[in-house]
């Protein structure tokens, strides 16, 4: 299926490396401008404006501080002039374990919500009101985890809960904002083979991560990005509000 995107203008978030990049690709073969924000990687972010073409642009901001995002938001529509379509993929995974310090294990806990949940709902918020504000009909696509549904170790909980979060204020903005054209989905994949996987591999165990897959290898974040494409097209927009699990069968429900 041949799925056109020329004219639209696309921020992704986290989009230097992993399931980011692979998504902002994948877009951009379909013809549409990317917005690739970053955090620390700049020449990754660069190159890779380079080499999608179609007028893509880095923008750098730190999404652990608030206020960020906006800022981020308004850049790039400043820039760009326009964002028809947000994707919310930055996130972290930080451990602690409960034996922490309550003022060390809140810091992480903190840091942790800002970044998944908090400016992912900030940036939410930007979108809507430029998409009402332009009267256009805009989508919002977050990836979540599944997570979200089943829960993770106890040194994740921060990780689990800020993504369940995301969850809920996806179904919310479908909700809300459906009769005004605006659209939200969740993407929830379960191990992704990215940098931000490994340490947990690393510490838990290949067995741990692959050992309930249905399929015959761990998900990749090229898996992630036709799907991610086929939404932003427009041609699942019935499907606002919904959950799309990648996971290998780990996790079905």
């Amino acid at each position: 299926m041949y799925i056109n995107l020329s004219g639209l203008t696309i921020l992704v978030t986290g989009a230097s490396r992993g399931i980011g990049k692979a998504i902002a690709t994948k877009l951009a073969e379909a013809g549409a401008t990317i917005a690739i924000h970053y955090n620390k990687n700049a020449r990754e972010a660069e190159n890779l404006a380079h080499v999608l073409g179609n007028e893509s642009k880095s923008y750098q901001a730190d999404l652990s501080k608030k206020g960020e995002a906006g800022k981020l938001f308004d850049r790039v529509v400043l820039e760009m002039g326009s964002v028809d379509i947000l994707i919310n993929n930055a996130g972290i995974a930080k451990p602690a374990k409960i034996n922490l310090a309550e003022e060390e294990w809140l810091k992480v806990w903190e840091e942790v919500i800002q970044v998944n949940l908090s400016s992912t709902a900030a940036l939410c918020k930007k979108a809507i009101e430029f998409f009402l504000k332009k009267r256009m009909a805009g989508r919002i696509i977050n990836i979540t985890s599944k997570a979200a549904f089943m829960g993770d170790q106890a040194a994740y909980m921060s990780y689990a809960a800020s993504k369940a979060g995301v969850v809920s204020l996806t179904k919310s903005i479908a909700s809300a904002y459906g009769k005004d054209g605006i659209k939200a989905f969740s993407i929830a994949p379960g191990f992704v083979k990215t940098d931000m996987a490994k340490a947990f591999i690393d510490q838990y165990g290949e067995q741990h991560t692959n050992g309930d897959l249905s399929l015959e290898r761990m998900t990749e974040p090229k898996d992630l990005a036709p799907l991610v494409t086929f939404i932003a097209s427009g041609m699942a927009d019935h499907s606002t509000g919904a959950t799309f699990d990648i996971n290998a069968g780990s996790y079905m429900h």
